[in-house]
Parts: structure tokens; sequence; C-alpha cells
């Protein structure tokens, strides 16, 4: 396919008859009334002139018709077209009996023609079984006069009616085909508008619930950490200068790194910037670990680890990995209470699969805790079932005292 003739601007006939069609409809819809009345009073004059003029004598079979029964006909013929849309099989109805006085009579007015468009309307408008006493109804006439008045034969002046009523109806039938198939079209471009605005929403609120929970493990983390060493450097202060100017530096440390990573999320929120420049920034993975880790023990939580396997996961899971760890040290930060160890377990399996166990020693209860009602449980599930994980999270099960939590992401399913 030649693709110029693809791109090709329509001709400017075209879109100006396109241009002229909608607005006849638009103003169709807003005043139907008043378009029924031009089209009626058009075909009302064109009755009148035949009648006045003279013109209905060339076919009349008769001339002996008199001058009331004529207007009569005429206007009986035509007027009722003005609700020819809205009710089309009344309007043919009305007619039925002034185009049987016409055929009797033999003035044979060209107005009874006005029959085959309220046909096509009934074609247009209603079901295609009305069309059966419709086409009675028209021919009726036409047996009246032939039977009558004797002028052709039977098939011809049947024949030439059921013609001319055929393609009345196959207009209609087009028409309403094409009808049809635009407001189809239109209906389905309707619902794919709301499907998209439904999906765009539902992305704006799962793009909330991602942010919501960055920000959280971005925000709590931290905070925790210079609230450990905001402590410790107080209470350092008096008897060593020198510990707390150290927690005073790793306070400082701590808020930028916390400062960069909410930077970096804010990035990616800005509508202005490039997609790109948000692309280029790491989300935290398992090489982080260290830094997380040393920022804990500077806040004066020992922590020890262990590794079993090698690490190889993909970017997503090795930041579910690192929130948990992060969330986890954070609760347990707020709540071991003093004198509390933790200890962090991984063990890497094969396909992605990986299990990581953090204990304390703490002796804080968290049944009613902020990881019971706040973000930070529900969080850490939310990013595990992203992956088919399990976490458990609650008091270890032995005699000992501290809390545990354990996620398990299974192996990766191939695509």
């Amino acid at each position: 396919m030649n693709p110029v003739t693809e791109d090709r601007a329509p001709e400017p006939l075209t879109e100006y008859a396109h241009r002229l069609t909608r607005r006849l409809r638009a103003f169709d819809r807003r005043h139907p009334l008043l378009w029924d009345a031009h089209i009626t009073g058009f075909w009302v004059t064109a009755a009148l002139i035949d009648y006045v003029g003279g013109g209905w004598r060339h076919n009349a079979h008769s001339l002996d018709v008199p001058g009331w029964l004529l207007l009569t006909l005429s206007l009986g013929l035509s007027i009722p077209l003005l609700r020819r849309r809205t009710h089309p099989r009344a309007v043919l109805a009305a007619m039925a009996p002034f185009a049987l006085v016409n055929a009797w009579t033999g003035a044979a007015l060209q107005a009874a023609l006005l029959q085959l468009a309220v046909v096509y309307h009934i074609a247009l408008r209603r079901a295609l079984r009305d069309l059966w006493w419709a086409t009675a109804l028209v021919i009726a006439p036409v047996l009246v006069s032939v039977a009558r008045h004797g002028e052709g034969t039977w098939d011809q002046q049947i024949g030439s009616q059921l013609m001319s009523i055929t393609v009345a109806v196959l207009i209609g039938i087009t028409v309403r085909t094409r009808r049809n198939y635009t407001e189809a079209l239109e209906d389905r471009a309707r619902r794919l508008e709301t499907e998209r605005d439904q999906q765009a929403r539902l992305a704006t609120a799962a793009e909330r619930a991602r942010i919501a929970r960055e920000m959280h493990d971005i925000i709590g983390h931290n905070l925790s950490v210079i609230t450990g060493l905001a402590d410790g450097g107080r209470y350092a202060a008096a008897k060593s200068p020198e510990r707390a100017a150290q927690a005073l530096d790793a306070i400082a440390t701590t808020s930028r790194q916390a400062l960069t990573e909410l930077r970096r999320l804010l990035d990616v929120m800005r509508e202005e910037e490039q997609h790109d420049q948000a692309d280029l920034t790491p989300q935290p993975g398992l090489t982080d670990l260290d830094q997380l880790l040393d920022g804990v023990r500077s806040a004066g939580l020992p922590v020890h680890t262990s590794t079993h396997g090698s690490p190889t996961l993909p970017p997503g899971r090795q930041l579910t990995v690192y929130r948990v760890i992060q969330e986890a040290l954070t609760n347990t930060l707020k709540h071991a209470g003093a004198g509390a160890t933790a200890e962090i377990e991984l063990s890497y399996e094969d396909k992605g699969a990986v299990t990581v166990t953090i204990t304390d020693t703490g002796n804080g209860s968290r049944a009613d805790g902020p990881s019971r009602n706040g973000r930070g449980l529900p969080g850490m599930r939310e990013r595990t079932a992203l992956y088919g994980g399990t976490l458990e999270a609650g008091p270890r099960p032995h005699s000992e005292q501290g809390w545990r939590v354990r996620l398990h992401l299974p192996e990766e399913t191939p695509q």
C-alpha cells in the first residue's frame, strides 16, 4: 500500500460536504419539528401547484373530479408528512383513505407517490415486519385503479408499484444499516475512552500506592536512625564530646541520604522532567545493604548478617528484599528497646528464589504498634505479593524474646 495514499489529506470539497452534513444533522437534532415543517411545506406546496396549475389532468383517468375534492386529496396526501419520522405507521394509515379515494375517482394525483417516502421511514425506523402491511396499503389503490378504470395490465401496474416500493425499502435499509454501524463505532469509541480513563485511574492509584510505600520506607527508616543517633549523642555530649560529634556527623550523613532519595522519588513524580532522566535513577538493591546496615549500627543497633548462596536476583526482587530488611530494622530501632541486637539471614536459591529472616532480641511489644496499624507491614506484604511470595511477621516462636520477620520469594515464573 502506498504510504502517500494513506497520509493524503481529504479533498477540500469532501471535507466541506462533511462539515455541512454534520451541521445539518446537529440542527436537525436541536430543532426536529422545524426541519419537518420545512420539508412538509415543500411537498404541500408541490401538491397545491399540481392542483392549481392543472398538472393533474395529464395523468387523470377522469376529469370530472370536483375541485374541493382535489384540494382535500392534495392536502390529505401531503400534510400528514409532518409526522413521518416520529409516527410513520400512523401517517401511512392516515394517508391510505385519501389514496383509495384518489384511485377510485380517477384523479390520479401525483401526491399519492408521497406514500413511498413514508415507506422509506418505516424501513428506516421501525421493525421490518411492518413493511408487509405497509406494502399492502400502498398496493391497494393500484388495484382499485386498475379494477375501476382498466388502464394498463395488472402485472404492469402492480409490478411498477412493487418496484417503487422495493427501491424505497432498500434505500431505507441501507441508510439504517449505515446509521447502526456508525452508532456502534461511536459506542465502541465511548467505551474505549471510558476503559482508557479507568485504566489511567487504576494506574494512578497504583502509582500513588507505590510512592506512598517508598516515602514510608525512606522517611520512616532514616528518621528512626536519626532519632537513635540523636538520643545517643545527647547522652554522650556530657562525657564524650568526640562521640557526640560523631553522632552529629552520622545524623548529617543520614539526612543527606534521605534527602537524596526523596529528591529522586520526587523527580519521578514531576511531569515536567524527561522520562529518561527518571529512568536513570537507580532503586536501592542488594549492593546498598552494607550502607543500610552501617547506618543502623551507627544508630546503636548491632546487626549480624549471614549469607547462603549467590545472589542472582533481578532489580525488582532486590528492591523488595532491601525494603523488607529496611522496614524490619526500622521497627527494631523503634520498638525493641535498649540493648537489643538483630540478626539477618539471607538464603539465595536457584531461579531467583530467596528467603530472608530478620530477628531481634528486643523486649518491646509491637502487637499494637505502628507496624500493625500503619503502612509498614501492609507495605511489606504488598511488595511480597507482587512476586507471589509470603511474609510472616510476629513474636519469635521460641522462648527467646524478640521479633521475627520472614520473607520468602519463590522461583521466577517463566514468561
